[in-house]
């Protein structure tokens, strides 16, 4: 039985149709798909500007015919409560909502009407197919966080049953937790890894301590992809030598889906059948190819909330290989986490703040930017822009949700400020270690 198919099906998405549909999209010949993604970019333009009040608000001196008077969007625009966001006649209760990971200090909750999910997850597998996988078959070690809280905790391990895959927890990487790990490789046929690239990054130097080689104690590995963060070269070449398999890169978002994709030939392939994506320069002129700027994405299926010329907050390039059907992505300047050292000598990856934030974080637009800091093994600081104070419970809530990801023992400072440090490419990291600085 297909039961990722079936789980999908089951939660309102219509998969089988999306394939045939993305499938369809493909076969467009490329001398007209610049026509292609003409009309469905000013289609679902033009569908926003009737049908979403929010957005219409927002776009009032565009004109549709000319894509250059669009405005970029940007993620502290959307940090609004989401009923304020929805195109008309969609609710809470007939779309896929979810949140923002906050990577880049603007966490926020957003929604995907059910049938551009569904072409998200067509073109998901799709990728994963160039190399074999098929994840109703493949059996996934993955390598991403889960909420503690017993109803989270318990939806994401149904999730992971219907998904055919085993999540490794990131919040303990110590040789311990590895060493279980590895009984699992062991015990489980795993066809392919997928996570978060600071945690696969730690079992690899794990795996190089030991001397040990990933594929000879799971020969059915066939395949790492390494997500959320940035993959730099000489860690790419670590995974290959201590995993024994083919690593790719992947750059996505929750609120898009997969944006690139590392295809056979090597190439970071942008996924231009559901999504659009410019380079700007910092004045939103549209750059050439081979030129650095601002990625910024329109998602051409999502009806439920606009995601038109839409900031991401990173920075890359596209090749002067690139075609309309077929763009690639030459350099992507990304999100990189540091790892947290805590008093007990445990390591956690800095991506362990995502599900910190995620549970603690309202949908209420107060909080717009936050970071935060590790000061010491002990001391952490958690540095934020609001519009009101936050309140004396909510700060023990957050507190309390901190010793309980990472450990007890641990201090939680809070500073209010007007604005934050950012880096050179102008974002905000989630969390900065500078016990080393």
């Amino acid at each position: 039985m297909r039961l990722f198919d079936f789980s999908l099906k089951l939660n309102g998405f219509a998969i089988a149709k999306a394939r045939q549909v993305f499938t369809e999209i493909q076969n467009v010949p490329e001398h007209q798909y610049t026509d292609y993604i003409e009309q469905q970019r000013k289609a679902i333009l033009t569908y926003h500007l009737e049908h979403n009040p929010f957005y219409k608000s927002y776009g009032k001196s565009i004109d549709v015919n000319d894509w250059n008077t669009v405005p970029v969007i940007g993620k502290k625009e959307l940090q609004q409560p989401l009923e304020n966001r929805l195109s008309r006649g969609f609710t809470r209760k007939n779309v896929y909502i979810n949140k923002t990971s906050g990577s880049s200090g603007h966490p926020f909750v957003f929604a995907k009407d059910k049938w551009s999910h569904a072409l998200t997850w067509a073109e998901i597998m799709n990728r994963f197919s160039w190399y074999g996988i098929d994840f109703n078959t493949s059996k996934q070690a993955r390598f991403y966080g889960i909420p503690l809280d017993k109803k989270g905790y318990y939806k994401e391990r149904f999730k992971d049953f219907f998904s055919n895959r085993y999540r490794f927890s990131i919040f303990d990487l110590s040789d311990t937790s590895f060493e279980s790990s590895l009984k699992k490789f062991e015990s489980i046929p795993f066809e392919y890894i997928n996570g978060y690239t600071s945690s696969i990054v730690r079992f690899a130097k794990f795996l190089n301590k030991k001397n040990l080689l990933l594929k000879t104690i799971c020969p059915s590995l066939r395949l790492c992809v390494a997500t959320a963060e940035m993959l730099f070269d000489d860690d790419k070449i670590l995974l290959q030598n201590q995993f024994g398999i083919p690593v790719i890169n992947e750059y996505g978002a929750s609120e898009l889906g997969l944006i690139a994709f590392q295809n056979p030939n090597d190439e970071w392939q942008v996924n231009s059948e559901t999504l659009f994506v410019e380079i700007l320069d910092h004045n939103n002129h549209r750059l050439k190819n081979g030129q650095e700027g601002k990625i910024v994405v329109t998602s051409l299926y999502n009806k439920a909330h606009p995601f038109i010329r839409y900031d991401l907050g990173d920075l890359g390039i596209l090749s002067l290989k690139s075609s309309s059907k077929k763009p690639i992505l030459e350099k992507l300047t990304g999100r990189t986490n540091d790892i947290a050292i805590l008093p007990s000598g445990k390591e956690a990856a800095g991506l362990t703040f995502y599900y910190i934030t995620k549970s603690v974080i309202e949908d209420d637009g107060n909080v717009g930017e936050f970071i935060i800091e590790q000061h010491t093994k002990e001391h952490f600081k958690v540095k934020y822009i609001s519009k009101e104070v936050l309140s004396e419970t909510k700060q023990k809530a957050i507190t309390a949700e901190m010793k309980r990801y990472l450990e007890p023992g641990i201090t939680i400072e809070f500073e209010r400020l007007e604005s934050l440090k950012r880096t050179e490419a102008g974002k905000l990291k989630q969390f900065v270690s500078l016990i080393n600085q």
